[in-house]
């Protein structure tokens, strides 16, 4: 799902179930785990709430897995 967010781009939830073959409750229930991992930003604008990367985790997250791969490896 975070490949979906093109850059400095916010997504609706209802976006993401479009595009997705998933249904809206599998939808939900991953936003919901990445929002609790701290990946995804949100925001709630009027009846909207707006989703997007938080870049810099996601690069911390991505890190410490290349850290445990290599690891693993030696």
């Amino acid at each position: 799902m975070l490949l979906m967010f093109r850059r400095e781009e916010r997504l609706r939830q209802g976006d993401i179930v479009a595009a997705s073959p998933l249904s809206r409750t599998a939808v939900a229930h991953h936003l919901r785990i990445l929002l609790a991992a701290g990946v995804l930003k949100r925001e709630k604008i009027g009846r909207d709430v707006w989703l997007w990367p938080d870049v810099e985790r996601v690069r911390g997250a991505l890190d410490a897995l290349r850290d445990e791969l290599d690891a693993i490896s030696r």
